[in-house]
């Protein structure tokens, strides 16, 4: 593995031979990552947005589950 700091960028070189599921799990939390550094939510606000959610997931779904 070789990592290189060009320019504005994080260059990361992988060898071929790695599992690519894994790396792109790695990959999927780094995004995250970059994504809420930006965020000025507050956590309070992010447990409404993740209640609502789940509330209107159940909403549509609820009829698969209870008979």
């Amino acid at each position: 593995m070789k990592i290189e700091k060009k320019d504005n960028e994080i260059l990361v070189r992988i060898p071929s031979n790695v599992d690519i599921t894994g790396l792109q799990k790695i990959l999927d939390y780094i995004k995250f990552r970059e994504i809420t550094s930006k965020s000025q939510a507050s956590q309070e606000d992010i447990d409404a947005l993740a209640r609502e959610s789940k509330k209107s997931w159940w909403e549509k779904n609820k009829d698969k589950y209870i008979k």
